[in-house]
């Protein structure tokens, strides 16, 4: 009898992992500054002229459709968490655009005779589980051999036009509520170092496996002015994309900050990943800490989060409630944060 093949750690053939493989701003920008414009399709609502989450084309007065793609390498080594991971993530820029899935096709890179067929099997499970979750089947996809796991997700949704929320819409006067707690990324590195327990890597898992679906029902409300999800170039890279997009500017409480619970204690024992200060690198300045912060903050404030939580832009006096309605829908670290005032552009920390 043949005996089963030995499941690898999938972090070992990987150079990175989740959203901390993402290109960094500064890159990304230099890459897209001579992209085509979508100007000559009037039909195409949010394409690449912005820093969006997705791409939103309209078809008619009643409907928009939501594409988007995301996949990444693995942060961790459990296979079938991997693909929840990564379709989780990859779901959410649909829910970050006010949209509703319809459904998605998988997206799988795999070294072929270094990871067992189980293994990949479980990644492509995970996958679909979550995608169930959401109500929206994988109705296809893409494989090549690879020299590093990757795997994620296509997704296509839609929504009226009227619900679109797109992340350049903020106004002063919001409030800003965070929906999920920070610290993903400096878990992921800890997660590497073998400095994680299992009640800590249960915390990493369960907030990266939750559904953004809150942001459908959001976009419902016309308080709701943006919305963008916090992924790779953490909250200060995605909140400083939503001020440069609305011209305004933002200031955030770091004591609301919610964090996953040995966030700051990790961070202090240098658990923290290259991504971090990549990030920090490409704000040019125009994010600033408070003097009163020590520099252990702009590694808090620009670590990247994998399937990290929604980015909320509320009419001020509608927040609190917006809160509990978000509270309601499972979020319950989910806080106030901070404030949009007028321009110019920037963000700060307090």
């Amino acid at each position: 009898m043949t005996e089963p093949a030995q499941p690898v750690r999938l972090t070992t053939l990987a150079h990175g992992g989740g959203c901390g493989c993402k290109l960094s701003p500064s890159v990304l920008r230099e890459l897209l500054a001579e992209s085509p414009a979508g100007a000559a399709f009037p039909q195409l609502l949010v394409g690449n002229a912005s820093a969006d989450d997705a791409a939103v084309w309209q078809l008619d007065d009643r409907t928009c459709v939501i594409a988007t793609t995301d996949f990444f390498m693995p942060m961790v080594d459990d296979a079938r968490d991997f693909g929840r991971i990564a379709a989780t993530n990859a779901i959410s820029d649909v829910y970050a655009m006010g949209g509703r899935p319809l459904m998605a096709l998988a997206i799988l890179g795999m070294p072929v005779g270094k990871v067992p067929a189980d293994q990949a099997r479980a990644i492509l499970q995970g996958g679909a589980e979550i995608c169930a979750e959401a109500g929206i089947p994988v109705a296809g996809g893409h494989s090549i051999d690879s020299a590093e796991p990757i795997y994620g997700l296509a997704v296509i949704g839609t929504a009226p036009p009227g619900r679109i929320r797109r992340n350049d819409a903020a106004r002063p006067g919001d409030a800003l509520i965070l929906t999920k707690p920070l610290g993903v990324g400096i878990y992921s590195a800890a997660y590497k170092r073998g400095l994680l327990d299992a009640a800590d890597y249960a915390e990493m898992v369960d907030t990266m496996t939750r559904l953004n679906r809150v942001g459908e029902a959001l976009a419902m409300l016309d308080e709701v002015h943006a919305l963008t999800d916090v992924t790779g170039f953490g909250l200060a890279g995605h909140g400083l994309e939503l001020a440069r997009g609305a011209g305004v500017s933002i200031t955030v409480d770091t004591a609301r900050l919610p964090l996953l619970s040995r966030t700051e204690a990790l961070a202090r024992a240098g658990a923290v990943t290259g991504a971090s200060g990549r990030n920090w690198a490409s704000f040019d300045g125009a994010v600033t800490l408070a003097p009163a912060l020590d520099a252990v903050w702009r590694d808090l404030v620009s670590d990247p989060q994998t399937s990290g939580g929604l980015l909320v832009s509320v009419a001020a006096p509608a927040a609190d409630a917006t809160l509990a309605r978000i509270r309601d829908a499972g979020f319950d670290r989910a806080a106030i944060i901070g404030t949009v005032g007028e321009g110019p552009a920037g963000m700060a920390f307090r």
